[in-house]
């Protein structure tokens, strides 16, 4: 089992940052990809980035490319999300993911889930 725990929403205005942060325990980090998933209100779970175990394998979603950075630290077990240049459309909950066969778009690959954490973007 791998237990995931979002931090780091919160409410921003237009044009700021956020950090989003997801802490792994149980199994080995390092032998999962990670990925990080949105969802806003009405709408579907949608994909936002990946990233595979080494960190050298990075996937993001075509509306966050340029303004959002997925990071990995394995001695820290984390794996990070910085999203800047926000917009209100960015507002969701952001959920990590990890599964062991990724990096992938693909929600059903991943096997263990966070709880989530909200993002509100002000305009």
């Amino acid at each position: 089992q791998v237990q995931l725990v979002e931090s780091g929403g919160g409410l921003v205005q237009a044009g700021g940052s956020l950090r989003l942060s997801c802490a792994a325990s149980g199994r080995t980090f390092s032998n999962y990809a990670m990925a990080w998933f949105r969802q806003a209100p009405g709408k579907e779970r949608e994909f936002v980035a990946a990233i595979s175990w080494s960190g050298r394998t990075l996937y993001y979603a075509d509306s966050v490319k340029g303004r959002f950075t997925i990071s990995r630290d394995n001695a820290k077990n984390t794996v990070y999300l910085q999203m800047n240049s926000l917009k209100p459309e960015n507002t969701a909950v952001y959920y990590c993911a990890a599964g062991t066969r990724g990096p992938s778009q693909l929600p059903t690959i991943y096997d263990y889930w966070g709880q989530g954490t909200q993002a509100t973007v002000s305009s």
